[in-house]
């Protein structure tokens, strides 16, 4: 079905007219400057993210606001909001709409959105129990172990994010190294896959790095001489680390919030490997919609709501950290 999907006329009109517009703001720019400057070297990323970025948000919205035939409809919305409204909706037009009112509303689409909200949340606040310490420690300038630390969370990261998750299969597994082990001390085999557990600690792993490296970033900029000023004024370490510390890092939090939150949601391959079907998340309900049930407009629309997730979350990141003080990847 994904096969015969035909991107509407205006689609490749749009990218025609952009390479030609690109064309002429070169040989313009490069006329009036009698040359080439430097800026123009960047006039490239302008085309790439027009086409590889804009448009296709664009057509997302296009797909999500109508039906098969081109033709503008909120129907797919509605069975966002109730799975079971095209099925009613054919119903009333066979029987009639006292058999449509016996098909209850069905609540799969948004039960699987808060369940996917609820997830990123334990994702967040676990990443974040764990990762401000662990930058903490990085940023600690009597730390030895600190850049050693930053090397150790960064060359995970250097491993495709699939082969990532599936080593953890090797640990969790029945046959595993982890049931190996309890096998040998007597405690026997646990249950360690398939469970919401295994998916949460899939999406703590590979997320968790999101979380340290804006803090450490924010601790880093510190200035050491404001925690000996605190302490010269009375407070001991704790009050220094709640008072000083923590407040000037707070940037760097909201921006490991965000940056953890935010692929928590829409993650599908964790809970597919490591939930082995038996927990599915929003970011699941999207590509089985596009790809398996072959619904390019549903599944449009799925995605241009989990977007307007992420553009609330930016907002509340730019009111937290307005000057973007949060850091990120280093």
């Amino acid at each position: 079905m994904i096969n015969n999907l035909q991107l509407p006329p205006w689609a490749l009109w749009a990218m025609v007219l952009a390479l030609i517009v690109f064309i002429a703001m070169v040989v313009i720019s490069v006329r009036r400057n009698h040359g080439i400057k430097r800026s123009l070297f960047a006039s490239p990323y302008i085309l790439w993210m027009f086409i590889f970025t804009l448009l296709p948000c664009v057509l997302i919205a296009y797909y999500a606001f109508t039906d098969v035939n081109g033709h503008f409809t909120l129907d797919n919305f509605s069975s966002f909001w109730d799975s079971n409204y095209i099925m009613r909706e054919n119903l009333r037009s066979v029987a009639g709409d006292e058999m449509a009112a016996t098909v209850a509303r069905g609540s799969v689409n948004v039960d699987t959105l808060v369940y996917s909200l609820w997830m990123a949340l334990l994702c967040t606040v676990v990443s974040l129990i764990l990762g401000y310490p662990a930058a903490l420690f990085m940023a600690d300038r009597k730390m030895k172990l600190g850049p050693t630390l930053v090397v150790l969370f960064i060359i995970p990261m250097w491993m495709n994010f699939l082969l990532r998750t599936i080593a953890w299969m090797s640990l969790l597994e029945d046959n595993g190294l982890i049931n190996a082990f309890l096998e040998r001390i007597g405690v026997g085999k646990v249950q360690l896959m398939y469970n919401q557990q295994a998916v949460l600690l899939g999406m703590v792993y590979n997320f968790l790095p999101f979380m340290v490296f804006p803090i450490y970033t924010s601790l880093s900029k510190m200035d050491p001489k404001l925690a000996e000023a605190a302490q010269d004024l009375g407070c001991n370490d704790m009050l220094t680390l709640l008072k000083v510390t923590m407040p000037l890092s707070l940037p760097g939090v909201i921006s490991g919030i965000t940056m953890v939150f935010m692929p928590s949601v829409t993650t599908f391959f964790i809970p597919r490997v490591l939930g082995g079907g038996n927990t599915r998340m929003f970011g699941d309900l999207i590509e089985s919609t596009f790809k398996t049930a072959g619904n390019w407009n549903l599944g449009s629309a799925l995605s241009l709501i989990m977007m307007v997730l992420i553009l609330i979350s930016l907002s509340i990141l730019r009111k937290a950290d307005p000057n973007g003080e949060g850091g990120g990847i280093v």
